[in-house]
């Protein structure tokens, strides 16, 4: 790969069918997107520039990266569109006071700080990365029984460890991407 030959190459490649490629778009998006979707494209063409085919079929490989790049760009917006929807349907108008659930997650994270490392990867297993048992067994090396065993033990001494926590120091304390842990705590013995 000849670095000074790749962009001679995608200069001329970007000069020539520029004009054509923003046309493909500009008919096919709103005026708002079409710099976006063109750019993609020639990022795209940028980044393979090995595989763009010589001068008569430069431009119908650009169309074909420019056909998926919309694609590309019409799912996103239709996710974005489902989304807007999805928040829409959100009940408003009444705002609660969040300063228990900050205070619950607050002591939460402070027990969650001091159970042993063993402790707070079963946990992590199971809540944050929502592994079955079988799967969180195999991660650990052991037997689908042993996890099973273990994480109920875990969640004994974390709930044991809440109530521990003295109220200013689970103010004090937090710990980065806890976040709020669902109750349902996995496994069958919940």
């Amino acid at each position: 790969m000849n670095t000074e030959t790749d962009e001679q190459h995608f200069t001329d490649l970007y000069q020539r069918h520029y004009g054509s490629i923003e046309a493909y778009v500009r008919r096919r998006v709103q005026p708002d997107a079409v710099r976006d979707v063109v750019a993609d494209v020639f990022l795209t063409a940028w980044r393979r520039i090995d595989e763009v085919p010589g001068s008569p079929d430069a431009l119908p490989w650009l169309y074909g990266v420019a056909r998926r790049t919309l694609a590309n760009s019409r799912r996103s917006e239709a996710r974005r569109q489902n989304l807007v929807q999805v928040l829409a349907g959100q009940p408003t108008g009444t705002v609660t006071d969040h300063a228990d659930t900050v205070s619950e997650q607050l002591a939460l994270a402070a027990a969650f700080d001091v159970l042993s490392y063993a402790d707070q990867e079963v946990l992590r297993l199971a809540l944050w990365e929502q592994l079955p048992p079988d799967q969180a067994a195999k991660a650990l090396g052991c037997r689908v029984a042993t996890f099973r065993v273990r994480l109920h033990r875990a969640r004994k001494r974390l709930l044991r460890g809440t109530a521990d926590v003295p109220e200013h120091e689970s103010n004090a304390r937090s710990a980065p991407g806890l976040g709020a842990m669902p109750m349902n705590w996995g496994g069958s013995d919940a």
